[in-house]
């Protein structure tokens, strides 16, 4: 008898959000509950896409075009998809991870201004019809997020970017969560951590029985 299909969670959020500090919460609250699952993230979960990520977050002298970026994280995916995400899933295992296509949305088609069609159709192509059953985005004022940031070590090429592009970011992930409030949650990140994880916890509860 096949196991049922385990919930796909994913951690979202601009720089300096908490989202490492509230992914140990999710597993800590996972593993309390009994829920089998994988911790992956994103770009990266596999040796290839872990590649591909490093790419990604490099500085170099050369401009990395837009869609050479795009299509970077997509090759990323794919490889995720197919090794790590759709088997664990398949198994009933659930899936938490750290970043996926909202941050696509969000980086590559609010920071960097790529057309939303374009990032729309790669998703189709690489993800068929898989959708995250819950997205957990943290939110919060770009501003504090890279003044947090900051103090945690050396920014990579992303974290380089100007306030501007963390604007657009925000508002990218805001917009898309607003358009799909069954299926997303959105934290107030610069509320007290108690308060930010006894919301996950719900987020997590209504997942775990609904």
């Amino acid at each position: 008898m096949q196991s049922p299909r385990g919930k796909f969670i994913t951690l979202e959020g601009g720089e300096g959000v908490g989202k490492s500090t509230n992914l140990q919460f999710v597993i800590q609250w996972l593993d309390s509950h009994g829920v089998e699952f994988v911790q992956t993230r994103e770009p990266g979960g596999t040796p290839l896409a872990e590649q591909l990520r490093e790419l990604l977050l490099q500085k170099r002298a050369e401009n990395v075009d837009p869609t050479a970026e795009l299509l970077m994280v997509f090759a990323a995916r794919a490889q995720h998809l197919r090794e790590v995400i759709v088997p664990a899933l398949e198994s009933g295992k659930w899936v938490i991870c750290d970043r996926f296509t909202d941050a696509t949305y969000a980086y590559q088609g609010g920071g960097r201004g790529l057309d939303r069609a374009l990032i729309s159709q790669l998703e189709q192509t690489v993800q068929k019809d898989l959708r995250p059953d819950k997205v957990l985005l943290l939110d919060l004022d770009p501003e504090i997020g890279l003044q947090r940031a900051a103090a945690t070590g050396e920014a990579d090429r992303f974290e380089s970017e100007q306030l501007s592009f963390f604007r657009k970011v925000r508002e990218a992930y805001r917009e898309r969560a607003l358009a799909a409030p069954e299926r997303y949650a959105i934290i107030d990140a610069a509320q007290p951590l108690v308060d930010v994880q006894q919301q996950l916890a719900k987020e997590l509860t209504g997942l775990l029985h609904g």
